[in-house]
């Protein structure tokens, strides 16, 4: 979850400004959260409440209407305000970019001794559910469920193992073409809100990164939606790498007190989880 908020605050001034470079300032002092970070959040908050489709829905829209300017999409805004519980068939990268929580909390059944196929199973469904109460298009909970099995296969394999079955397993099951590099995508990538064309381009961000901090400015520089991009490398850059402990610190001081909030309620619960298995 934090790797997907410091790719969010650290994109944030490059989304309507691409930079086609690696070589920027990590954190600016114009640097922000915005609903990448903010949906994150809830969809974590919800996990601790329960993990059922109501308590998604009523994270996002408590959240989303608690930080009603972050940058969401116009669909999705309007349903942040409505009464409205049902989902309105989006293909949109929001899905994608806020699952990060589904896939740690699901890493939980290796604590507790569950095969590594439960545990990727446990992941996608949660994906799938997180997704489906808003992004129900098949693209969307395509680009949700797919981020979190990515996170899983990080987590069940050594680095290197991990990335060759990422290409092998990703591309096949769900139809994302990651053969393509960096240097190829870049010059022709442009801003695109849909998971169907950034899923695809923040996994190959992790797969020719050599570290966190690498894996973050990789996905900055390809353009498009950054923050979002970034987000989405960054939850899979965390399950491979970690966050170092400087940009940790630096990332959790631009989050107010009801973030904060949650993201230790979070981190609480994940200690307490390894503290008895």
């Amino acid at each position: 979850m934090l790797g997907a908020i410091i790719g969010d605050i650290v994109g944030s001034v490059y989304e309507w400004d691409n930079i086609k470079i690696k070589d920027f300032s990590l954190f600016r002092e114009d640097c922000f959260f915005t609903d990448d970070t903010v949906m994150t959040i809830a969809i974590a908050d919800a996990i601790l409440n329960g993990a059922t489709e109501d308590d998604f829905i009523d994270s996002m829209k408590k959240f989303g209407r608690m930080y009603p300017n972050s940058g969401y999409g116009v669909r999705f805004a309007d349903w942040i305000r409505s009464d409205t519980r049902k989902p309105y068939n989006s293909w949109g990268n929001g899905s994608a970019m806020r699952v990060s929580p589904c896939a740690i909390i699901a890493y939980e059944s290796y604590y507790a001794g569950g095969s590594p196929g439960a545990t990727i199973d446990h992941a996608r469904q949660l994906a799938i559910r997180s997704a489906s109460v808003t992004h129900n298009h098949p693209e969307g909970i395509k680009g949700a469920e797919a981020t979190a099995h990515v996170m899983m296969l990080v987590h069940g394999y050594g680095l290197d193992s991990a990335k060759k079955h990422i290409k092998e397993e990703i591309s096949e099951l769900y139809g994302y073409d990651l053969s393509r590099t960096l240097d190829e995508i870049r010059p022709v990538y442009e801003f695109n809100e849909s998971c169907q064309e950034t899923v695809p381009e923040a996994i190959i961000a992790f797969l020719e990164s050599t570290d966190f901090e690498d894996a973050i400015r990789n996905a900055i520089s390809l353009g498009g939606d950054s923050d979002t991009l970034a987000a989405i490398t960054g939850g899979i850059a965390e399950a491979a790498y970690g966050v170092p402990d400087d940009l940790t610190k630096k990332a959790l001081s631009y989050l107010d007190a009801p973030l904060l909030g949650v993201y230790n309620r979070w981190c609480r619960h994940l200690k307490e989880i390894e503290k008895f298995t």
